[in-house]
């Protein structure tokens, strides 16, 4: 039987309108830091809902999915955070629902007209069921402009090299997991050395999520991380809050 589009999108706003209302959403920004001057290179759009039982992004997508408006829900956020951000390189989050329900690929979407990169950012915990889509949804988007795919939160989850590789993206995240106590454990330093080898023979980039410690920032950077993002740079706001930058180049390095 075929799907009237129109027919799924009005059922998908009603959804919506019926979980919350747009100014029930804001939008925060988290600097993503160039390791090796302490600058902002981009900035991260994350979501925040002021109802009870929505509060958490997880919590907010899953009743999204749960109610059939998981990709009108990203769309809001995306009109809400673009016009922001203009002047800036964007990292946005992509849930792994939005990509079957064709709110993505519309012509209309706001990251198909903003002023600088935008960097489409896809769990690497997504089952492995919807890789195909995955990759078949995000290229098209990027074949559209300067929009570039990136593997969010290696090192959590379904973790598979291969998808990497298949993926192509321009950016790779670490997941906090890979991050934390780094600074204390030389087999995880060479682990994240390697990973970040593997990402440059591969042509993509490396971000260092959830840095929430000095001597963290100070092993990834002696691990060849080009890119950090967390609560010891800056934490999430709007408008965006400095960078704490403590290093200079008398700064001692782990080894």
């Amino acid at each position: 039987m075929r799907v009237d589009a129109a027919s799924v999108k009005r059922a998908s706003l009603a959804a919506l309108q019926r979980m919350l209302q747009p100014d029930d959403l804001r939008v925060v920004f988290q600097p993503i830091v160039d390791m090796s001057s302490g600058r902002r290179f981009a900035v991260e759009a994350l979501i925040r809902c002021r109802l009870p039982g929505l509060q958490s992004p997880p919590e907010l997508f899953e009743r999204a999915v749960a109610s059939g408006c998981v990709g009108r829900l990203g769309r809001l956020v995306r009109e809400i955070a673009f016009p922001l951000a203009a002047g800036v390189p964007l990292f946005v989050n992509v849930h792994p629902g939005e990509l079957s329900d064709g709110w993505l690929v519309r012509p209309d979407d706001p990251m198909y007209f903003h002023d600088r990169d935008v960097f489409v950012e896809v769990t690497e915990s997504v089952p492995l069921t919807h890789t195909d889509l995955c990759m078949s949804v995000v290229r098209e988007i990027c074949s559209r402009g300067a929009i570039f795919p990136v593997v969010d939160d290696l090192g959590a989850g379904y973790s598979n090299l291969r998808r990497i590789a298949d993926f192509e993206p321009k950016v790779v995240k670490l997941d906090r997991g890979l991050v934390v106590g780094i600074d204390q454990h030389r087999r995880q330093r060479n682990l994240v050395r390697s990973l970040v080898q593997l990402c440059a023979d591969l042509g993509a980039w490396v971000v260092a999520e959830g840095i929430e410690a000095r001597n963290e920032l100070l092993a990834l950077i002696d691990c060849g991380v080009q890119y950090g993002q967390g609560y010891y740079l800056a934490r999430p706001a709007f408008p965006t809050n400095p960078i704490h930058w403590p290093l200079d180049a008398t700064t001692p390095r782990l080894r």
